[in-house]
């Protein structure tokens, strides 16, 4: 991150100055700019330089950088990640309603599920019920919030999987 320009680092003579408020103070000169914000004992930070005349605000310098951390910081963990919520074979009705909860919770913060139904032995000649398992699971989640299947229902060595998002 590049750090803004502020009180005399800038060089640029004329500047659009927005005051703490967001309310727009008008084109001043530097030097004015500069005696607004120390009266005001404020900092004159740049927002934008690539303007033929740059946006500048009175502010907190500190608080400023912090506020575009935060903000960077959270654009980073926008992507979300991969949880899995794992069912198995002879899983009952109620427990469904509970992994349906903590897959809602996931879903919430913005991150993608993966549902896995594991299957072993002769569980694997009956993938019909898993696959009804699983529609359960999904029944139950769409009466809490709106999903959608990014992946369908895939039949693996292993069992069945499939990815759902929220919309």
């Amino acid at each position: 991150m590049r750090k803004p320009l502020f009180n005399n680092q800038i060089r640029r003579n004329k500047l659009r100055l927005i005051d703490e408020t967001g309310k727009q103070i008008g084109v001043v000169s530097l030097k004015e700019a500069l005696q607004i914000a120390h009266g005001r004992n404020l900092d004159l930070i740049q927002v934008t330089e690539k303007l033929e005349i740059p946006v500048c605000k009175l502010g907190n310098y500190g608080k400023y950088l912090y506020q575009i951390q935060k903000k960077e910081k959270k654009q980073f963990n926008k992507t979300g990640e991969l949880k899995t919520v794992r069912l198995s074979f002879n899983i009952s009705s109620h427990d469904i309603e509970t992994k349906a909860k903590q897959a809602k919770k996931f879903l919430d913060k913005g991150d993608k599920i993966k549902v896995e139904l594991r299957l072993r032995g002769r569980q694997k000649r009956f993938s019909s019920l898993g696959r009804e398992k699983i529609n359960e699971l999904l029944k139950s989640l769409e009466s809490q919030i709106q999903i959608k299947i990014e992946r369908e229902l895939k039949k693996q060595p292993s069992g069945l999987t499939m990815i759902i998002t929220k919309l």
